[in-house]
C-alpha cells in the first residue's frame, strides 16, 4: 500500500463530486473502457455526461453506472475467469460471487443502456429481467470472460454521490451488436473513440486520467491483457489515500 499525494488527493476530490456534509455508504457500481487497437495507437470509448446530472456533469467518462443485485441472475454465455472472480473477491467489504457477478454484468448492461453496445455471443437468449430485454431482442447472450478487472475506486466521504466502482475492460471485437442510434437511456452524448494520449486531454474526472494511465501501463506489460493481472484499488484509508494492488 502506497499513500498518494496532496496533489493527487486534490485532483480526485475535485474530480469526483462536490462536499455535500453527509455521509453516505458507497454503493457498488462498474464502468467498461472497451478497447480497441488502430496502427500503433490504442483507442477507447467514451462519452460525454449531460450537463444536468449531478455528478460529474459534462464529463466524458466510460460507460457505466450503478449495479443492480438483479443482474446476479441473468444467465451468460460464459463464466467470469476465476483468476478475475478471484481479484473481485479481493479488498474490503462482504463480496460474495453472487455480488462479484452482478457487479460485472453491471457494466455489460450500462455499455448497452448507454452506448447501444451489446457485448456477448450471438445467441438466443431469454431473461424476464427488464433491463436487459435489448439482448433478448437483439439476440446476444452476455459473455463475462472477455472481462478484465483494470481497477477499482471508491469515492471519499461526503460527496454528492459515493460509489465502489470495479473498472473493466473488453475488446472492441468483443461486441456482438453494435446499435447504430446508441443506447436507450441517452445519458451520454458525443460517444467517441480516443487514442490514450487524446482521451486524457479531454475534459475527464481526474480519477479517470488515473485509470487511464493504469491501462497504459498494464497494456505495455501485457499487450493481450490476460486474465489475473494486477488490480490498483483507490479509497481512504486512516484519513490518507492510497493506492494498493489487490
Amino acid at each position: 500500500m502506497e499513500a498518494m499525494t496532496k496533489a493527487d488527493v486534490g485532483r480526485i476530490d475535485k474530480g469526483l463530486a462536490a462536499h455535500d456534509g453527509r455521509a453516505l455508504r458507497p454503493r457498488d457500481a462498474a464502468t467498461l473502457i472497451l478497447i480497441d487497437r488502430k496502427g500503433d495507437d490504442v483507442l477507447v470509448l467514451m462519452g460525454r455526461r449531460h450537463a444536468g446530472h449531478a455528478f460529474m456533469p459534462g464529463k466524458y467518462v466510460f460507460p457505466g453506472g450503478r449495479t443492480d443485485p438483479a443482474d446476479s441472475r441473468v444467465p451468460t454465455a460464459t463464466p467470469l475467469h476465476r483468476e478475475e472472480e478471484t481479484k473481485l473477491l479481493a479488498g474490503p467489504g462482504r463480496t460474495s460471487a453472487a455480488r462479484a457477478r452482478a457487479v460485472a454484468l453491471s457494466a455489460i448492461r450500462e455499455t448497452y443502456e448507454e452506448a447501444g453496445l451489446l457485448i456477448g455471443r450471438k445467441a438466443a437468449f431469454a431473461t424476464d429481467k427488464r433491463d436487459w430485454q435489448g439482448f433478448v431482442e437483439h439476440g446476444v447472450q452476455p459473455a463475462l470472460d472477455v472481462l478484465r478487472f483494470i481497477a477499482r475506486a471508491i469515492t471519499p466521504p461526503n460527496r454528492v454521490r459515493r460509489f465502489d466502482t470495479r473498472f473493466f475492460s473488453a475488446w472492441r471485437h468483443d461486441v456482438a451488436v453494435e446499435l447504430p442510434g446508441g443506447g436507450p437511456t441517452n445519458e451520454l452524448e458525443q460517444l467517441v473513440w480516443l487514442p490514450l494520449a487524446k482521451a486524457r486531454e479531454a475534459d475527464i474526472p481526474d480519477i479517470t486520467r488515473m485509470i487511464l494511465d493504469e491501462l497504459e501501463q498494464r497494456l505495455a506489460r501485457d499487450p493481450l491483457l490476460r486474465p489475473g493481472g494486477p488490480v490498483p484499488f483507490y479509497r481512504l484509508v486512516s484519513n490518507r489515500f492510497t493506492r494498493e494492488l489487490l
